[in-house]
């Protein structure tokens, strides 16, 4: 038939279908990058519902770190005050999400050695010798809790101390050993007197993604070869005091694997059969960040709590202070403790809600990429690239939409990426419209921006036309507007040669324009001396103030090169010559920014408040004597600049005050002594204006502008308006705000 003879040239295409579909054609691991992306997005639209569970953390918070006015890790005495409470208030089990790997520094014989070198503090360091040793009481209570687990971690380094078990594994079906993550050959391990007291002891690693990123909790590990639990695992056990485990693999009676070692299928944990990956991890199915779960460690030690909170429950001793470095991501919290990791994986089990990616799902996956495949190649073959672009699509619907349904009425895992990756390449291979449709984007894109923005954006706009709206769309941007400064006495000079005059301000501009290009800036236009530009459009430009900042430093550097250059020509000739000066206002804001124009003209431009506030800087560049003003936006976005508050001012045409900055340096100069020096005294000496304390504001100035006779026209403006102040005060009310008369 004559379809199928156009179909065999697809043949090849099928093959390439077969490999999608078996993960041939992934060794990067960029398919599973992409399911795991697709599986993150899911959590975040519809996360776990909370549902209170009897689990508990006790959270070592920075509140709990301040009120307590210890240093980190916490004197042993305080551990076992929280551990005695917890028993008493009827914890099911204590759980450490911490390693205790050294002796307490602050018990007394340690403390006693610090002594032992100094002279005549004998008696000091027998005491202390007499004194009960803080880990020795942390033990004693671990033992009459006798529901406390400790934790270890597993290290990659060769070591010979190995972390003590508390229970026994019993296996059926294939040895879980070679499923099992991590090449671990070493332990940093509790003391052992915390571990002989506990009642459990297990593993913290995790297992993130390339990314880091905490998707899933262990339940097992394996050390040279020997099984050992994690600390969810152990919390578990624990709290139902249960002696041993049972791990299930693929092989054992009622698993069906067809042959096939296919890894772990569950653990048995005293009442609860836990479903896991096949290298014996709990995937988590993630809750929003909920404070119910948690409970302040300051609470805790000061009684502040209610013990039902904590009776019958699982209750973990973790940390969310950013500075204890225990901050991990999840696919919804970029920041979560890492005990809420384990905690969330103990709800799970303990709610009988689970997770999954079933030993089945890459099957059906297989299945449906090579049937979709096949369906296109005939469709190609028999109706065309419409058709199959439609049925594609559907395809493809249907496989998200599928996929979506399993995790979110079933929570199943479905990966609808490879069959869609599938589809997509079939249909490139018919797919020539499309390819004459992006090179018809490419030249379009082409033509609107090469006017405004640097060849490589413009390459970059060309290569991803659907990075760029063109009609209209509301950002947060930086705006630029740049003016020369007494234009009129630069262009007397050429009377009668306009064509001078032209060439001048060409030399001028261009300079000025690949300083704003190379800065990632786009061009707006030119109005004669001034420029307009602008970042973070047409492409996203995330650190659009840093860049901002950077070309308008830049900027007076090429103009005093410009102006050697000037000065070196009107001495050759023999002819007077006037610097060009210029002002520069930089501001932040939201606006519109997109084609605007008539049908038969447009320009790629903005609209906003924020623009218009951006060129009103500029002018107050002159009247308070400095190169560069800011805008406070501007400032909070890039605050790493040198900058120097100027005002509380209400620019013409706007009611509404705005605090304006001076631009002076970068990163460096801020962080120089001189430039800090400089903004402490000029905040004392607006502190002093604004409080209408004029002898102090006027002693301030001047001895300011004595230090740095470069802002000599800012400080005489000071002085000149504290002149003024006195003769007319502004009256108890004046709230500083100084209002512009000009632009």
């Amino acid at each position: 038939m004559k379809w199928f003879r156009q179909a065999s040239v697809y043949v090849p295409t099928l093959v390439l279908l077969a490999a999608l579909g078996l993960r041939g054609l992934d060794p990067a691991g960029l398919l599973s990058d992409f399911r795991t992306i697709v599986f993150d997005y899911y959590q975040r639209i519809a996360p776990r519902p909370f549902q209170e569970a009897p689990v508990r953390v006790i959270d070592i918070d920075d509140e709990s770190l301040e009120k307590s006015g210890l240093q980190w890790p916490w004197p042993r005495p305080v551990v076992a005050e929280m551990v005695a409470q917890l028993a008493n208030a009827g914890a099911a089990a204590i759980v450490f999400d911490i390693v205790f790997a050294e002796p307490d520094r602050t018990s007394p014989a340690q403390v006693a050695k610090l002594w032992e070198k100094i002279t005549g503090a004998e008696d000091i360091t027998q005491r202390l010798a007499d004194l009960p040793d803080h880990d020795a009481m942390l033990a004693d209570i671990l033992g009459q809790a006798k529901n406390a687990v400790t934790g270890f971690v597993l290290t990659e380094e060769k070591n010979d101390r190995k972390p003590r078990l508390r229970a026994g594994f019993a296996t059926a079906g294939d040895n879980p050993r070679p499923f099992l993550q991590g090449d671990f050959h070493g332990t940093v391990p509790t003391l052992p007197a915390f571990e002989a007291a506990a009642a459990g002891n297990g593993s913290f690693n995790f297992h993130p993604g390339r990314d880091l990123v905490v998707r899933s909790v262990p339940l097992l590990f394996q050390l040279n070869g020997q099984l050992l639990p994690s600390i969810v695992a152990e919390s578990l056990r624990v709290a139902q005091n249960a002696r041993s485990y049972v791990v299930k693999s693929s092989g054992a009676s009622g698993e069906t694997a067809l042959g096939a070692a296919t890894g772990i299928n569950n653990i048995k944990i005293g009442n609860y059969v836990v479903p896991t990956t096949a290298d014996g991890q709990i995937l988590i199915h993630f809750t929003l960040p909920e404070p119910k779960r948690y409970l302040s460690a300051w609470k805790l030690l000061d009684g502040e709590f209610d013990p039902a909170l904590v009776e019958g429950n699982i209750v973990l001793i973790g940390t969310s202070a950013a500075g204890l470095r225990d901050i991990r991501p999840s696919p919804i919290n970029p920041v979560m403790p890492g005990v809420e990791a384990h905690a969330q994986a103990i709800e799970q089990v303990l709610l009988g809600h689970y997770l999954q990616r079933p030993d089945w799902s890459e099957g059906l996956e297989w299945v449906f990429t090579i049937v979709l495949g096949i369906g296109l190649i005939i469709l190609l073959a028999r109706g065309g690239a419409v058709g199959t672009a439609l049925f594609g699509g559907g395809a493809i619907l249907l496989a998200f939409g599928l996929s979506w349904y399993g995790y979110s009425v079933h929570t199943l895992l479905i990966d609808p990426v490879t069959p869609s990756l599938a589809g997509f390449l079939v249909y490139l291979s018919g797919s020539l419209v499309g390819y004459m449709r992006t090179e018809a984007e490419k030249r379009q894109v082409r033509g609107v921006f090469s006017r405004y923005v640097s060849p490589d954006l413009v390459e970059q706009l060309a290569a991803h036309p659907e990075r760029v709206k063109l009609g209209g769309e509301t950002r947060v941007m930086t705006f630029l507007f740049c003016d020369i400064r007494g234009f009129t006495a630069v262009s007397e000079q050429y009377k009668g040669n306009p064509q001078g005059l032209t060439k001048l301000i060409n030399r001028f501009l261009t300079p000025m324009t690949n300083v704003i290009l190379n800065r990632h800036g786009t061009i707006d236009k030119y109005m004669g001396d001034c420029i307009m530009a602008f970042w973070n459009a047409p492409l996203d430009d995330a650190q659009h103030a840093d860049h901002a900042c950077a070309a308008a430093l830049r900027m007076f550097e090429r103009l005093q090169q410009l102006n050697a250059t000037l000065e070196a020509e009107a001495k050759e000739a023999s002819k007077p010559f006037v610097p060009i000066n210029i002002g520069v206002g930089l501001n932040t804001g939201e606006c519109v920014v997109g084609n605007m124009g008539a049908k038969q003209r447009y320009d790629y431009s903005v609209l906003g408040d924020a623009v218009n506030l951006a060129s009103r800087l500029e002018g107050q560049s002159k009247t308070y004597g400095v190169g560069i003003v800011v805008g406070e936006a501007t400032k909070d976005q890039a605050s790493d600049w040198a900058m120097l508050e100027l005002d509380l001012i209400a620019v013409k045409g706007k009611t509404e005050a705005v605090r304006i900055f001076a631009l002076l340096g970068d990163a460096a100069k801020a962080a120089s002594p001189d430039f800090q020096q400089l903004q402490a005294d000029h905040s004392a000496m607006l502190a002093a204006y604004r409080g209408q304390d004029w002898d102090a504001a006027e002693a301030a100035a001047r001895a300011r502008a004595q230090a740095n006779p470069e802002l000599e026209d800012l400080y005489d403006l000071y002085l000149e308006r504290i002149g003024e102040y006195r003769a007319s005060p502004p009256g108890a009310n004046w709230d500083g705000v100084f209002v512009a008369t000009s632009k």
